[in-house]
């Protein structure tokens, strides 16, 4: 029975990790998308290179929710000590990341609010 749970464990964990590979890859091809046009077209500005910057940080805000979901699933399978620092170590990392990009992404609302 502990051997299903385990096999059952590892393919959510992967479902989960190829999730986030596809939720960055959409938001990399919607950014390049929302920038490369215009600039193909010539009508280049900030307010258009920010907002497919802001695009693509909520796109990999997501994505780190669901990589962080499947290093929880891997751990809960495999908790030895080197898997539970491992996994403490890329919360921390994917921790500051989420912060610095949702403060940067509430900033550009204010900023939007504002004008």
């Amino acid at each position: 029975m502990e051997e299903v749970f385990k096999t059952l464990a590892e393919y959510v964990a992967l479902t989960l990790e190829a999730i986030s590979i596809l939720v960055v890859a959409v938001g990399g091809l919607e950014a390049a998308y929302r920038s490369l046009w215009p600039m193909l077209r010539g009508h280049v500005s900030h307010g258009m290179r920010r907002a497919a910057w802001l695009g693509l940080a909520r796109w990999l805000l997501l994505g780190l929710e669901f990589m962080l979901a499947a290093d929880v699933v891997r751990t809960a399978i495999t908790p030895d000590w080197q898997a539970i620092g491992q996994l403490g170590a890329i919360a921390v990392i994917r921790t500051f990341l989420n912060y610095f990009l949702e403060r940067d992404l509430e900033a550009a609302s204010h900023v939007q609010e504002a004008a």
